[in-house]
């Protein structure tokens, strides 16, 4: 029996506790969604948070003011100034009416006047009609609830002139003060002191909570702005990451700095064209995804080698690459560098076939000269090159031969002291008539430093 009676012991106890916890807790929210359903009520969706955060110090401090206005009007009511009582009467009514007008009306600027001329001016009517500073604990301290209004509600600088009539207000008390004691009764000593200290402390609680809840929005309005700055510098981050795959990144700043058209010639650049031979039979027999994933593969892997050899990547069409050397910044070296690529563009191909076991391969055409290259369109805007230069590649790549790199006479003579070729012969290049053009085949080597052939 004892055992079973000390294991129900913490049952008793635990019950009750648990039950007040939760009480309190329930009490807790919803005294704290009462307080920002209260502060929220003046505001609106278009409002900044700086507006926000003013409306609401306005809407707590307003009401926050009318409980110790009553409890202090009744409390000289019942010592007999009924003159004083009224007073507390007429700031209880008028600030209340001065929230509703808000409420009502949503014109903040006269509200925020009208309460901080009531701020302002009651408590020192109200000290006169107890009979001076002394002998109402010095209830004007109630006044300095105007430029504390003032610069939360408004700005450091809006709150000078109220800071200056509280002043102002406060030394003309000061020099009435004989005249006024002279015509009321005075309140004894003990209750003056008890008056002294509920002031200080109301006064002193109020600015408290105003500040902290001041302070406290403040920090939770920077927390959201550097949230959001974070996440604006992510997107930004994300748009220049994406303007980069689609522009060069000097033509992508000039682009930023000036949206105009952007067109420049430029007197001697390389380029090339690439075409997957085989691939158009090969994408009937795959759905459309694998055709998007194998040439994805592909393509990227252009691209890391167009990285690696400082080269432009242009567009693809379909299963065409073209790149070009020597823009959008010059460079002397740009057509042994576009030669470089297409040597490991073949090898990148082969090594392809030979893992997924696709038959394909690829031509590639390649020429020097002079082009022009800009930004052409509005929505899907893109870089391109125009001119003869770009045609001629593009015919030495479609004329070309599978697996082979084909150059014009240009190029040959630009690369022919470093690299190996072989002669195709003449033919005939459309919008070019009869052209001798030669087939690149590697890097040549220390011992083979003369001849045509590899």
């Amino acid at each position: 029996m004892q055992r079973l009676a000390n294991s129900m012991v913490p049952m008793r106890i635990g019950r009750p506790l648990s039950w007040l916890d939760a009480l309190q807790t329930a009490m807790k929210r919803r005294v704290a969604d009462w307080f920002q359903a209260l502060v929220t009520a003046g505001s609106d969706p278009a409002d900044t948070e700086r507006e926000r955060l003013q409306k609401a110090i306005f809407m707590a401090g307003s009401c926050a003011g009318l409980l110790p206005a009553t409890v202090w009007g009744i409390a000289y009511f019942a010592l007999g100034f009924h003159t004083g009582a009224l007073t507390f009467l007429l700031y209880t009514l008028a600030s209340a009416a001065t929230v509703m007008f808000f409420l009502r009306t949503r014109h903040f600027a006269a509200a925020r006047f009208l309460q901080l001329v009531l701020v302002l001016c009651l408590p020192f009517m109200t000290q006169s009609a107890l009979g001076g500073i002394v002998n109402s604990s010095g209830f004007m301290i109630w006044a300095l609830f105007a430029p504390l209004g003032a610069l939360m509600v408004q700005g450091a600088r809006q709150s000078l002139p109220w800071l200056a009539a509280f002043m102002v207000l406060a030394l003309i008390s000061g020099g009435v003060e004989p005249r006024l004691e002279q015509r009321v009764a005075e309140l004894p000593q003990s209750t003056i002191v008890l008056f002294a200290s509920l002031n200080a402390v109301a006064v002193s609680s109020l600015i408290y909570g105003l500040l902290r809840y001041f302070v406290q929005e403040r920090e939770r309005v920077i927390t959201s702005l550097a949230e959001a700055n974070h996440r604006l510098q992510a997107e930004e981050e994300r748009s220049e990451r994406l303007l980069l795959n689609i522009l060069p990144a000097p033509i992508a700043e000039r682009l930023k700095s000036d949206p105009h058209i952007i067109a420049d010639a430029f007197p001697d650049v390389t380029v090339l064209f690439a075409d997957i031979v085989g691939f158009t039979p090969l994408s009937t027999r795959l759905s459309p995804a694998d055709i998007v994933m194998l040439l994805n593969r592909l393509f990227s892997t252009f691209d890391e080698l167009a990285a690696r050899y400082g080269l432009e990547k242009i567009k693809t069409i379909g299963d065409a690459y073209m790149v070009v050397g020597g823009l959008p910044i010059p460079r002397p070296d740009h057509a042994e560098a576009v030669a470089e690529m297409a040597l490991a563009m073949r090898e990148a191909v082969t090594r392809f076939v030979s893992e997924v076991g696709d038959p394909l391969n690829i031509r590639i055409g390649i020429n020097s000269g002079p082009v022009v290259a800009g930004v052409i369109g509005i929505n899907k805007f893109s870089y391109d090159l125009w001119g003869d230069t770009v045609n001629t590649a593009s015919r030495m790549e479609s004329q070309g031969l599978a697996g082979r790199i084909q150059v014009t006479p240009v190029t040959y003579e630009r690369l022919r002291g470093a690299y190996c070729f072989e002669e195709r012969g003449v033919m005939f290049v459309k919008g070019k008539g009869p052209m001798r053009t030669y087939l690149l085949v590697g890097k040549r080597s220390p011992l083979n430093s003369v001849g045509l052939e590899a």
